[in-house]
């Protein structure tokens, strides 16, 4: 009886840590505070892209006002765009606040595959953890294609293509395995828009305040851009790696990408040793 209480406490322990140290803060990858004006009958959106990247943007169907979103339709942001959109709406009352769904890409720019550099420095290599469409956690049509390789905290991650720094998080502390964590990100990122192609290419676990750049920086294919660490949903120290395009319905999503030196990421497996 007394091994079944002290098993019970243990896990009483580990669950009250694993909840002590879960984020209540949430931190955004970029700030965009779109602004809104009402005059008689009309509403003028205020929308300014303060990214070097295309933004895609729409209205929350609001119950009250079902028919402002459908006004509204879908918006298109170029690189730094400042706009306003007006639009006639009878029922126009001050008190309406919108809210706004933003997301990376424009669906009408094609998109150029090339092959991209390694996420670490040349002259190192690491190891594979999870690859492709790996049950764990690389199932999903974000991460379906993602790629975790076994840096540890405090490696350096480089940028595998030129581009700008268009989304940021680096004030994340901690991880965990819980439920909890696995549904909501809470993790150090980067996001990296690359103009050429059209790619996104992301890098995730960052380490607290672990950002070499900063949020609209210009990088070159192979510069130091962060640090590895170990935040948000993960059971070890890790990189992981994703390359992303515009979808119509879930935002980015995942795609599939060769290396260079002709190595198809698609077949890079658990074990496997990566040398750039």
């Amino acid at each position: 009886m007394k091994k079944l209480i002290l098993f019970l406490s243990i896990i009483c322990l580990a669950a009250c840590n694993s909840l002590d140290n879960f984020p209540k803060e949430q931190y955004a990858p970029a700030k965009l505070n779109f602004k809104d004006a009402y005059e008689n009958d009309t509403i003028a959106f205020h929308l300014k892209n303060p990214l070097m990247c295309p933004m895609k943007v729409k209205l929350v169907k609001d119950a009250a006002n079902p028919d402002l979103a459908t006004l509204f339709g879908h918006v298109t942001l170029s690189k730094l765009q400042d706009t306003i959109i007006k639009i006639h709406y009878p029922d126009v009352q001050s008190t309406i606040k919108p809210k706004y769904s933003i997301r990376y890409g424009d669906l009408q720019r094609e998109i150029n595959k090339s092959s991209i550099g390694l996420p670490f420095p040349k002259g190192k290599q690491y190891k594979i953890i999870q690859g492709f469409n790996n049950s764990f956690s690389h199932n999903k049509i974000t991460s379906k294609y993602a790629i975790d390789f076994d840096l540890s905290i405090g490696d350096t991650i480089v940028s595998v293509d030129d581009g700008y720094v268009v989304g940021l998080i680096d004030k994340y502390k901690d991880h965990g395995t819980s439920q909890q964590w696995r549904d909501n990100d809470k993790s150090n990122y980067l996001t990296v828009y690359h103009p050429d192609s059209g790619l996104y290419s992301q890098y995730v676990h960052l380490n607290y305040d672990g950002a070499i750049v900063e949020l609209g920086d210009y990088v070159e294919k192979g510069q130091p851009i962060a640090i590895s660490g170990m935040t948000g949903f993960t059971t070890v120290e890790h990189l992981h790696f994703n390359v992303k395009i515009p979808s119509a319905t879930n935002g980015l999503i995942s795609t599939e990408y060769t290396f260079d030196n002709a190595v198809d990421a698609s077949t890079l497996k658990k074990g496997d040793v990566v040398k750039n």
